[in-house]
């Protein structure tokens, strides 16, 4: 038997091996977990550890980059076309451009709304009517999820809503939820990932005329961080094709709002920042450089019941949170950077001491909104990595309704998380067209800083977290994890709300 031949065989006896393995664990996974879960996704002390660098060659760590300090962009707050008594007019147009990350870099092909990357910040008044014109110049389908809104399924931009190239469609959203930093991405399935990686995420803020005592004036007591990792090329490019990993694309280097090493000059005691976590795949842990406590006062969905205090603060991909950070025992030109991971990526610089307005109604006067737990209603399980993930043991299948219910009724979801033979990945799970409120995790009350409304919640390994939602609208609806790799790789649901 020559060489080929043993190799031939000795290949499929190591496959079938493997296989039976697989099967082996897919029936019985406790007697085969590796290791106690720590590997990736094991939740400890409220902190999420895990999806913080598996790449296709192994770990990818954030590393600090050397890159000149440079001013920290700022999305532009999107004007209006037309305002009236009962609607504003916008119009968002996703294209292609170029992009400088690098000081001595090359520019390199990225995607953007109304401009060459990101996108500006939309205003989106309470009780009034948005229509927003939602162009394709890009030379693929698109489609503009509005992410976190409470409208109906129509609207919504999930992957039915496509858009082709040198098309439009003008969508209606009817505002009706609190006051929220939301945000708005493509969503067409098989080039997600790809479009969010290249450059397409835009701000929405649900804003109400209601003062509050809050910092509220944009762009100088009141900033948005779209934080992301993207791994460049030598020269400074971003390459998906070649970056991508079906367990979910990471990268070395962070950027926020689209630059690398930002700066933001501070003139007041008190900074309100709106962070988002905008990546494909990794978690976030956000801390200050001199291990102050900084104040989470939003959730995802709006404020929480009261301030909570913490040193640390996790976001994994597409959550949201606002938080409060306290200058006014710094000296003038003292710096305070940010820190996600350990790695700093926006420095502060106390530069003036302007007075701030905090004449207004306090927002955490209202009693809390019920976290109470009762009876399960649903039971969902999230598995696998890689290109093999299903919820419930199914991949996306865009022709079957997995759930259906009736408008305007209150389920209890139990959602797992079920480890694999890896020990498996925290899923940050996402529902569309809804708010929901945490009420357990693995039988015990959410942290007090997870307790506001939510539309994606970090599930870990092994981990049963139940959430209380309302169907408000009714429409088709997607249910996903929003590592935007499993969710292209089927790692998604229909709900049907009639």
């Amino acid at each position: 038997m020559n060489r080929i031949m043993k190799w031939i065989i000795g290949t499929g006896i190591v496959s079938i091996v493997i296989g039976l393995l697989f099967l082996l664990f897919t029936f019985n996974p406790g007697n085969w977990m590796m290791g106690n879960g720590a590997f990736m996704g094991e939740r400890d002390g409220g902190m999420m550890h895990g999806n913080g660098g598996m790449g296709r060659g192994g770990i990818i760590e954030l590393v600090a980059s050397n890159e000149p300090n440079q001013p920290l962009p700022l999305p532009q707050r999107l004007k209006p076309d037309r305002v009236t008594d009962d609607a504003l007019y916008y119009t968002v147009r996703a294209e292609r451009g170029e992009h400088r990350f690098f000081d001595e870099g090359v520019s390199t092909e990225t995607l953007g709304y109304n401009g060459s990357l990101l996108g500006p910040m939309i205003e989106l008044p309470i009780e009034k009517t948005v229509y927003i014109k939602t162009i394709n110049q890009l030379n693929e389908p698109t489609s503009f999820h509005w992410h976190g809104l409470v409208i109906p399924g129509s609207e919504d931009g999930g992957p039915h809503q496509l858009i082709d190239p040198g098309e439009q469609k003008q969508v209606r959203l009817d505002i009706d939820q609190q006051p929220a930093t939301l945000w708005f991405h493509p969503h067409p399935m098989g080039a997600t990932a790809e479009q969010v990686y290249l450059g397409l995420s835009g701000l929405l803020y649900v804003t109400d005329e209601l003062q509050t005592g809050l910092p509220n004036t944009y762009g100088i007591d009141d900033i948005p961080l779209i934080v992301q990792d993207r791994l460049f090329t030598d020269d400074g490019q971003l390459d998906y094709d070649r970056q991508m990993n079906v367990d979910g694309t990471v990268g070395d280097t962070l950027i926020a709002n689209g630059a690398i090493n930002t700066t933001f000059d501070v003139t007041t005691d008190t900074l309100r920042v709106r962070l988002v976590n905008g990546s494909n795949a990794r978690n976030l842990d956000f801390s200050l450089s001199n291990w102050e406590p900084f104040t989470q006062i939003a959730t995802d969905g709006g404020l929480l019941d009261k301030p909570v205090a913490l040193e640390t603060l996790t976001l994994t991909p597409s959550e949201r949170a606002e938080i409060l950070i306290d200058f006014s025992e710094q000296a003038l030109e003292d710096k305070i950077t940010l820190q996600a991971n350990g790695v700093s990526f926006t420095t502060f610089t106390l530069r003036e001491r302007n007075r701030q307005d905090v004449d207004g109604i306090n927002p955490f006067d209202e009693g809390p909104t019920s976290n109470n737990s009762s009876e399960t209603d649903r039971r969902l399980t999230l598995f696998g990595m890689g290109n093999m993930v299903t919820i419930d043991g199914k991949r996306f299948d865009p022709d079957r309704i997995d759930i259906q219910v009736e408008q305007g009724t209150t389920e209890v979801w139990e959602i797992y998380n079920r480890e694999d033979m890896m020990g498996g990945m925290t899923h940050p799970f996402h529902i569309h067209g809804v708010q929901f409120r945490i009420l357990e995790r693995d039988g015990n009350p959410p942290p007090a800083n997870e307790r506001g409304w939510k539309d994606t919640v970090a599930v870990a390994p092994d981990e049963r977290v139940k959430i209380e939602v309302t169907f408000q609208e009714k429409g088709t609806f997607m249910y996903h994890c929003h590592i935007l790799e499993h969710e292209e790789n089927g790692m998604m649901g229909q709900l049907q709300v009639n």
